[in-house]
């Protein structure tokens, strides 16, 4: 391991290489939007291709800068910010997810986003540093069978799913970064014995999964009672097959219950090039706001409407944290080692 990347896991970056083993951005795929300009960006995305490669078509169509980007998950591209340090290669980090930007920030990586980007962002969706700033929010749900669950037998807490009966019947992705962000969250509001103790209670109680959208289809299928997922995976799926055909619903955990966590997909600037700011900017104007509510049913964070049904983000009775929190997985990786949910 270099000593660049020794530095980065010191101040809590730890956790982006071990979630990737070795991960380098030799192995992302590389794509370039073209435009007859010849002003440019290199992004280096966190975000799915088959997302963002329509978004970033739209950005250059509208802006003329043409886009080359980079696509890995966020994990392994926050590591990758790190080790390259002064010799970065890309203007933008658009990440999935708030860990790994505060750890990007942590390192003194990014540049300070100008005023008019920060400014149109509530507080508790950026950094407190504006060096990073949220540009859409999607919330941690229940998805449970109505047939196996009834309203009366709903969780109140996230904490509730230690209970031995649910022993079978839960879902969750111990190795998925959202997860990962989830149990952070709770160490960081409820403390790390309590924490331990809930996945140790894991460990008996949940049957096992890699991704969000593999549990929504096994609540589905009604081989689980229900599942701890994002929002907009049941958006997702009920776009393929209809809402009409959905046999899952969602839930929320009582007010500021650790398990209704709101997270952030966001982007922090890496280079001094003027196009880098434009183009966090451009995500927080009305096209890309457009694009996330109506593409992804994520929400918007400069109060477009939410997707229909959806409850507004206001409404969403979030834990209050600091999402810069989020940063240090060393410990949340552990602790999910520890109780034997990974290896």
């Amino acid at each position: 391991m270099n000593i660049a990347l020794s530095r980065a896991l010191k101040i809590g970056a730890v956790a982006l290489a071990a979630t990737i083993a070795a991960t380098t951005l030799s192995g992302c795929a590389k794509e370039t939007t073209q435009t007859t300009g010849d002003q440019s960006i290199t992004v280096y995305s966190g975000r799915s291709e088959d997302l963002i490669a329509p978004l970033l078509e739209l950005f250059s169509s509208e802006t003329g800068i043409a886009v080359e980007v980079r696509y890995s998950d966020s994990a392994s591209l926050a590591a990758q910010i790190l080790e390259e340090g002064s010799n970065v290669q890309a203007d933008v980090f658009f990440s999935q997810d708030a860990g790994a930007l505060g750890a990007v920030s942590e390192a003194g990586a990014f540049k300070t986003l100008n005023s008019d980007i920060t400014e149109l962002v509530a507080a508790q969706y950026r950094s407190t540093d504006n060096t990073w700033v949220g540009v859409s929010g999607r919330s941690r749900v229940l998805s449970y069978d109505p047939n196996q669950i009834s309203a009366a037998e709903l969780p109140k807490s996230v904490l509730d799913l230690a209970d031995a009966k649910w022993q079978g019947k839960i879902g969750i992705a111990p190795t998925n970064a959202s997860f990962q962000s989830a149990v952070t969250a709770m160490r960081v509001l409820k403390g790390e014995e309590e924490t331990s103790k809930w996945l140790a209670a894991m460990k008996k109680n949940a049957v096992l999964f890699e991704k969000n959208s593999q549990i929504l289809e096994a609540v589905e299928s009604g081989e689980i009672a229900a599942g701890l997922i994002n929002h907009y995976y049941w958006y997702e799926r009920a776009a393929e097959v209809g809402e009409e055909n959905m046999k899952s619903k969602m839930s929320w955990f009582a007010d500021g219950d650790p398990g209704n966590l709101v997270n952030v997909a966001g982007v922090g600037v890496l280079s001094d090039k003027p196009e880098a700011q434009t183009f966090a900017k451009w995500l927080l104007g009305n096209s890309a706001q457009t694009f996330f509510v109506e593409k992804t049913a994520e929400y918007s964070l400069i109060g477009l409407p939410a997707k229909q049904g959806l409850p507004a983000l206001d409404k969403i009775a979030a834990p209050k944290i600091d999402l810069s929190a989020l940063a240090p997985l060393a410990q949340t990786l552990d602790l999910i080692r520890n109780a034997g949910l990974t290896d």
